[in-house]
């Protein structure tokens, strides 16, 4: 039977059976094609509304998908939130006027809809990443996918409408109600099952791609299926061949996903990819590369960010740790620096008690651990009896903070989004004040001088308006560059850049005369007109954001 077409007719009571009678009675179209349906009207809109929920939940994950993508990648969460969110709602509506010609043809239009979109959405994430790698287009590409995907949601709200008219007449309002009551529980349903289960069992590439399958078998399967005497013979082989084609293109992208994402991941590193790790909160990657005279080259990555080289690791570690240990250092508290790095060198130490290290991300801690090149390289720190480790985010673990620390080691990684921006806030540097015994002495890295000056002393005049008296100084670690720290204290005087009197052997780069130069500026370093940073208006990711772009 070929598809009804819209024609003007009288009322008809609503009734949960669907009446046997032919689209030539010229009685109403919802009448002939519940009638069609050979399926209890009730039945019938409840297998229809079931895809709404499940079309829905597909389409947030798509949403979902492209924001932490955007966020591993470039950094800076709510930027690519918010281009992803506002584009995607602007194509909805696009996509919900577009439609509007294709309610003529309801059944075929939606099947090719949700192909469509099965393919996109399963794809997105996929085509995004080989933008970054190989075109560096991945801006322009996101704008592009999000609209696409984000038209063709906005696409199925009317031909659902038409679709379920079709089935039982109702009034507007009972109608979306129904609709959008199924639409927005399957939202919730998408926005649960993304962080929860398909990023931590599948990860971004295959998750997606798993979705797509389900949005194609719901979208299609299910409409093919209810409204199946309503097309023709012809176009209903050609929609079920359309599903399996994309459903042939999801299943073998997702064999293949494991291998592309190791190529594409390989083209973001100079070396050799050792180790890589997804975790429900950051990417690690190690490399690993053999110059010809024989030494190895182990560097640490978290999403894309450079965290030490073993070549030259020891320059930025002794420069961090070494000039906050030349107070009282009896019990120190390590923030970040879940590689052990830093917590080696403060165990050089005899006189310290106590080593407390707060780490957000439990695998990275596992990494230091267990992995022998990592082990090594920290000197197998955490087997020292002194060592504390804690898994927890450092500003609510600091608010809750009952005790008190003769020096703090903070060694984050870079506040390139609102996230990590929280953990250089003067609220922050407000709780680790409390946190310092009088007299501690508190040590931030703080990113480089020379490449993000405004970033830098955005840094040390935030730390001065927790009420902190700082010495801002720098060395030269060839990985990174120019790099800078904050050393500070709760005193009214400035602390004094110092190394310890008993400074323990084995240091291989840090001595007086370094530490000495380190606090001299060039004109072209000193002082810039920055603002501080606060939870409220984290200015510090707007400066990394426009510094490091060009670096």
């Amino acid at each position: 039977m070929r598809e009804t077409t819209e024609t003007a007719a009288p009322e008809v009571a609503e009734t949960d059976e669907a009446p046997e009678v032919s689209e030539a009675s010229g009685v109403s179209e919802a009448v002939a094609a519940s009638g069609a349906l050979r399926l209890p009207a009730r039945a019938a809109r409840a297998l229809v509304l079931a895809a709404v929920f499940t079309c829905a939940a597909c389409g947030l994950v798509y949403e979902l998908a492209l924001v932490a993508l955007g966020s591993y990648l470039m950094g800076n969460s709510v930027t690519q939130a918010s281009i992803v969110l506002s584009v995607m709602v602007f194509a909805m509506g696009v996509g919900s006027l577009a439609a509007k010609p294709l309610q003529r043809h309801p059944v075929a239009a939606f099947a090719i809809v949700e192909g469509a979109l099965a393919l996109l959405g399963g794809l997105s994430v996929l085509a995004l990443y080989a933008a970054f790698a190989w075109l560096d287009l991945y801006v322009p590409a996101l704008v592009v996918v999000a609209f696409g995907v984000g038209a063709l949601i906005g696409a199925e709200i009317p031909l659902l409408m038409t679709l379920l008219q079709r089935i039982r007449r109702q009034d507007a309002g009972s109608a979306v109600a129904d609709l959008f009551a199924a639409d927005y529980v399957g939202g919730l349903i998408g926005g649960l099952a993304f962080p929860f289960f398909l990023l931590p069992l599948f990860g971004h590439i295959k998750g997606a791609l798993l979705v797509g399958a389900v949005n194609a078998v719901a979208g299609i399967a299910v409409v093919l299926w209810l409204f199946r005497r309503q097309i023709g013979r012809g176009a209903r082989i050609g929609l079920w061949a359309g599903m399996a084609a994309v459903l042939a293109v999801l299943g073998g992208t997702y064999a293949l996903a494991d291998r592309f994402e190791f190529s594409a991941r390989q083209v973001l590193y100079r070396d050799p990819i050792a180790l890589t790790e997804r975790t429900p909160y950051q990417e690690i990657v190690v490399t690993r590369k053999v110059a010809l005279s024989g030494r190895p080259d182990l560097r640490l990555f978290l999403n894309g960010d450079l965290q030490f080289s073993s070549v030259d690791e020891y320059r930025y570690h002794e420069s961090l740790v070494h000039p906050a240990m030349a107070g009282a250092r009896g019990d120190v508290l390590i923030l970040g620096g879940g590689d052990g790095l830093a917590l080696r060198e403060v165990l050089r130490y005899r006189d310290v008690r106590s080593a407390t290290l707060v780490e957000l991300d439990p695998e990275m801690i596992k990494l230091a651990r267990t992995y022998r090149e990592i082990a090594d390289l920290n000197g197998r720190a955490f087997e020292d009896p002194r060592v504390r480790t804690v898994t927890a985010d450092a500003f609510s673990w600091l608010r809750s903070l009952d005790r008190r620390f003769d020096s703090v080691i903070v060694d984050m990684p870079d506040p390139d989004d609102v996230a990590t921006a929280k953990l250089y806030s003067v609220e922050f540097y407000g709780l680790v004040k409390q946190a310092l015994k009088p007299g501690g002495r508190m040590v931030v890295q703080s990113g480089s001088p020379y490449f993000a000056p405004k970033s830098f002393w955005c840094i040390e005049k935030t730390i001065g308006a927790a009420g902190l008296a700082t010495v801002p100084y720098h060395v030269d670690v060839p990985s990174f560059g120019d790099w800078g720290y904050v050393l500070a204290t709760p005193t009214p005087e400035p602390p004094k850049l110092e190394l310890p009197g008993a400074l323990p052997g084995g240091l291989r780069f840090l001595d007086a005369d370094v530490l000495r130069s380190a606090a001299v500026f060039g004109k072209d370093l000193r002082h810039r007109d920055v603002e501080v940073n606060t939870l409220v208006h984290p200015r510090l990711v707007e400066y990394e954001g426009d510094e490091w772009k060009d670096a």
